[in-house]
């Protein structure tokens, strides 16, 4: 722990579970800090005058202001303002990908504040049991369909401004990608625990009604909501196409992990297994872990394309990963999933780095001639997700980002149909902010349409004036796509 100015470079340690325990549980893997170890770990801060950390925020959390107040002990206003910006506080602080460490200046000799888990401080150890206060009923009503991050936010900003929500979800939970996280990292009820705090809020969920089946954008439209967004992600797997995959013993990474969190005891059958998993992202390296904590007595392989450095993935997963004994495997592409009446193996090929394509992006070349057998009897492929547009109408004309999901192509993402809005992120955080900025969108819209001005976001606990950007905010550093 810190005790001279040499160590204030260094973090306080988080307590976190030993890798042979972990690698039977699903149970969460990082511990909370005690009180006194996160004020020493707060107090490491600079508190820059330029709050780098809080521009690298996709949703502006004031990270500099809620350590200051740790470091001052002051826990319930740490908890306050952390709840202020944002509606699901109790998820990010054990699962965003904390980009706001990335731009911290003690990472430049030393080792990054630890933002994410000084969050979690502040929640666990200051009062989080607050509601928040809607203004005035508009009496007007938007609909939002999907119940991921996008459209959370999304309809928690609209209910904060005192419109009626509706939110049509297609599966009988809410979440989206959240649900598809695994129990090591979010093993609570968090989610849960931040919708209590919106009961006040005029946020009405329709859970297991499907658009372009149930309802259109434009059958909500006539029923007189002023306005729609479509926030449905990118959740329908991509495929490899390779010969194979249809096997039985093949499985799609985000029903897999689905299934994890939902139902593992019946996932696939038998207790030891012999798994690969194809892909290098953070949802791979979910697939590969969760594998290892189903199936302890098998193994694990995780095949990539690229090396080692190319992956996607973030160092805490590559991390952990190693720590509970996945097996890497770079530079190799499948080319076939051999079997008979289930999986046996996969047949992959070395893959170089060739020229760049049209993004400058290098191309991967297959070697003619080295091909090897990696014997199996389970194969996990985790190479993306698209959108499942099927039964949307036409007419929308979505642009479609790069990671997958739809958007309107609109500057303020209003899509071909009037007043039918898409967005969409690429990670629970990104995701929010989409919906933060779509929902603003919105209230512009509506306010011209109706002939009043749009609003800022309102005090979230029922104060007189909006709350301000931090001193020193100069705008941010991060885009959405």
């Amino acid at each position: 722990m810190p005790t001279n100015e040499d160590s204030r470079y260094e973090r306080v340690p988080i307590p976190e579970e030993a890798g042979e325990a972990r690698r039977t549980s699903f149970g969460g893997i990082l511990r909370a800090y005690t009180p006194e170890e996160a004020v020493l770990e707060a107090e490491r801060c600079l508190q820059c005058a330029m709050p780098f950390c809080v521009q690298a925020c996709p949703i502006t959390q004031d990270c500099r202001g809620y350590i200051r107040l740790i470091a001052e002990k002051r826990f319930d206003d740490a908890a306050l303002l952390t709840l202020r910006e944002n509606p699901l506080a109790s998820v990010l602080c054990k699962t965003c990908y904390h980009y706001c460490e990335e731009d911290c200046v003690m990472g430049d000799r030393g080792t990054p504040i630890a933002i994410r888990h000084l969050k979690r401080a502040a929640l666990e150890l200051g009062n989080a049991e607050r509601l928040y206060v809607p203004s005035a009923p508009r009496n007007q009503r938007v609909a939002v369909i999907g119940g991921g991050p996008t459209g959370l936010a999304a309809a928690w900003e609209l209910g904060l401004r005192g419109y009626s929500v509706s939110v049509f979800e297609a599966e009988r939970f809410l979440g989206g990608q959240i649900a598809t996280i695994p129990k090591y990292h979010l093993d609570g009820p968090e989610l849960n625990i931040d919708l209590a705090r919106w009961r006040n809020l005029d946020i009405t969920f329709v859970e297991g009604k499907r658009a372009g089946v149930d309802f259109s954008p434009e059958s909500l439209r006539k029923e007189g909501y002023l306005a729609v967004l479509v926030a449905i992600g990118a959740s329908d797997p991509r495929a490899l196409g390779i010969p194979g995959e249809e096997l039985p013993g093949v499985f799609s990474a985000l029903p897999f992990l689905l299934d994890s969190n939902q139902a593992p005891e019946g996932l696939l059958g038998r207790k030891r297994r012999t798994v690969v998993v194809i892909g290098g992202g953070d949802v791979a390296f979910d697939a590969a872990r969760s594998s290892r904590r189903l199936f302890p007595d098998g193994s694990v392989t995780l095949v990539y394309r690229k090396t080692r450095e190319e992956m996607p993935a973030g160092p805490e997963e590559v991390e952990g990963a190693e720590n509970e004994g996945v097996r890497f495997l770079f530079e190799r592409a499948p080319v076939e999933i051999a079997g008979g009446d289930r999986v046996e193996g996969i047949v992959v090929r070395t893959s170089r780095a060739g020229p760049a394509d049209s993004t400058g992006r290098p191309t991967a070349t297959l070697v003619p001639g080295s091909d090897e057998t990696i014997p199996c009897d389970t194969v996990i492929v985790a190479v993306g997700e698209k959108a499942d547009l099927q039964g949307l109408p036409t007419e929308l004309d979505f642009r479609i980002s790069s990671r997958g999901w739809p958007e309107g192509k609109r500057e303020d993402w209003m899509t071909d149909v009037e007043g039918v809005f898409a967005a969409g992120g690429k990670s629970v955080v990104y995701a929010m902010a989409a919906g933060t900025r779509v929902a603003e969108a919105i209230d512009a819209y509506v306010g011209r349409t109706t002939g009043r001005p749009p609003t800022p976001r309102p005090d979230p606990f029922g104060g007189s004036t909006p709350p301000p950007l931090p001193s020193g905010y100069g705008g941010p550093t991060w885009h959405l796509d």
